[in-house]
């Protein structure tokens, strides 16, 4: 039995209309970003009025935030659900698909990787710094395994490889991919699963 299901039928609209708002949230931020975002876009995004929103967040630093916790609890839950048998590198690469799937249906904004002030923000959430640290340690963990299997290059740093594949879920080629290369989702995840784990060396 999920969460929702063992609310009350108001708590459960509550909820749901909390999810419909951080989906408006993440829409907007990916769109016009966090500076130029208003409560009153998000409001009139999510059909709702803007004393409805404040009932759920009280600025649009929470709802960022909120929307950022959210994608990492995801993340974290997707790694979860993989079979327990896969590889470190396949583990990996599952998660870099996943993440950027995420990010060609508009649910991935790069909150982090575009501001100064939001990175501040964010560093200041202990709930997000937990699960950046969880998810980080996962993902070295896989980044070590593989090396030790021979599956990825052991000469480079782990950190290294991690902020090279942190890099390919916000790179921009995959805008230009999806807006100027007409190709389709399955092509653009394919192509960039290959630019990280075999990149255009020729043997």
């Amino acid at each position: 039995m999920s969460i929702l299901s063992k609310l009350s039928f108001k708590d459960q609209a509550f909820k749901l209309r909390e999810q419909a708002v951080l989906d408006a949230t993440t829409k907007l931020l990916a769109s016009k970003g966090f500076d130029l975002m208003t409560m009153d876009d998000v409001a009139g995004e999510a059909g709702i009025s803007k004393p409805s929103l404040y009932k759920h967040f009280k600025s649009k630093e929470d709802l960022a935030t909120e929307v950022m916790i959210r994608l990492l609890d995801g993340a974290l839950e997707y790694l979860d659900g993989l079979d327990a048998g896969m590889s470190g590198k396949e583990r990996l690469g599952s998660l870099l698909e996943w993440a950027l799937r995420v990010r060609l249906q508009g649910g991935l904004p790069f909150l982090p990787s575009s501001s100064p002030q939001v990175r501040a923000m964010l560093t200041r959430n202990i709930r997000y710094v937990t699960r950046v640290y969880q998810l980080h340690k996962q993902l070295q963990g896989m980044v070590d395994k593989s090396k030790a299997a021979g599956e990825i290059r052991d000469d480079l740093p782990t950190d290294v490889i991690l902020y090279a594949y942190y890099s390919r879920t916000c790179d921009p080629a995959v805008d230009y991919m999806k807006d100027y290369g007409h190709y389709s989702d399955d092509d653009i995840v394919a192509h960039m699963r290959t630019m990280i784990f075999t990149g255009i060396a020729k043997d």
